[in-house]
């Protein structure tokens, strides 16, 4: 759940879910799905990286969180195909989450797409209506 949107210097992430867990999840694998082609990648138990953050609020939890599964990546090379959300505190802004997937071999086995340098605030939004949450990230490119 999903898309990217033109943006003048940099690519606008949209994702929706559910639920505002849903929603963050597929933040994190729609910045994934930018650097890789992720079917490429595989779902190994054995190459399962967690991640705590904590924010102020919901936009800087946002921003932790992606930007703790880019450190990921960066340090580690690790792709998330899949992320799981496995403690969600939105009254002290708190996430403990799972991301699944493995390391980046982008000569061998993964595509190499477009390398994302960094999360922005630049017109961050995360709208809840009824039961559906959107999210919208601009990240430098």
């Amino acid at each position: 759940n999903y898309e990217y949107l033109d943006h003048t210097a940099d690519v606008q992430f949209h994702s929706w879910g559910k639920t505002k867990e849903e929603a963050f999840e597929q933040a994190v694998v729609c910045m994934f799905s930018y650097i890789t082609d992720l079917p490429t990648v595989e779902l190994r138990a054995s190459n399962t990286v967690e991640v705590r953050v904590t924010g102020r609020d919901l936009q800087s939890l946002l921003y932790a969180f992606m930007d703790e599964f880019l450190f990921q990546f960066s340090v580690d090379g690790h792709v998330a195909r899949q992320v799981k959300i496995l403690e969600f505190d939105e009254t002290n802004f708190r996430i403990k989450a799972e991301g699944y997937g493995e390391k980046f071999q982008p000569r061998t086995k993964h595509p190499q797409g477009t390398e994302v340098k960094a999360i922005t605030y630049s017109a961050m939004q995360i709208k809840i209506e009824n039961d559906r949450t959107d999210i919208y990230v601009i990240v430098d490119i």
